[in-house]
């Protein structure tokens, strides 16, 4: 398995900010053949309910373990709360209804692309689609929803070899207004 390095580009406690900065970014990538991937911490049975009405086939096992409740089994998340979620491959148009449904509770919404462009008059190379992603975590500070906080923060995802790619970070944060200050977390791909 490799590691992509997400790079922390914009922090907001405004999520339509945030929504409008993943929109430029998806301008500017190549997402004809992208998907989205949906990760999330659920507590109250309301975003359970407007959750599954976005997407009713989620996968899902009891924040406490497997052993108290979980999808595979057949289990009623409504009585396992809280829980964790996890939906894969989604088509794109999904994304922002899933964060519209999350109230309160954090998630983080992955957009696997066909590639980052290149940018020449930038000196930027594309990046394949093998390292080309763009994650928007709500109402959490990282990358698994471990810290809980007000606010969101979009990451880019590049390759993570050499920081040979730190440029092309700089230059996404440019374009939505944000700055890279250096907090990457590794994500397994």
């Amino acid at each position: 398995m490799s590691n992509s390095a997400g790079a922390a580009v914009l922090t907001t406690t405004d999520l339509s900010e945030a929504i409008r900065a993943v929109r430029t970014l998806l301008d500017i990538a190549d997402i004809g053949q992208g998907e989205v991937d949906f990760e999330a911490v659920i507590r109250s049975p309301d975003v359970l309910a407007q959750v599954r009405h976005v997407l009713p086939d989620l996968e899902w096992w009891a924040l406490a373990g497997k052993e108290h409740g979980s999808s595979e089994v057949g289990d009623d998340p409504a009585d396992c709360l809280p829980i964790r979620v996890f939906d894969w491959g989604r088509p794109l148009d999904r994304a922002e209804h899933f964060i519209a449904a999350l109230g309160p509770d954090p998630a983080a919404v992955r957009w696997d692309l066909d590639a980052w462009p290149a940018v020449p008059e930038a000196g930027l190379e594309a990046i394949s689609q093998k390292y080309a992603y763009l994650t928007l975590t709500v109402n959490s500070r990282d990358l698994y929803q471990d810290e809980p906080s007000q606010d969101h923060t979009i990451y880019v995802h590049v390759r993570d070899r050499n920081s040979d790619q730190i440029a092309r970070v700089h230059w996404l944060a440019d374009q939505v207004g944000g700055r890279f200050t250096g907090r990457v977390e590794l994500a397994p791909l």
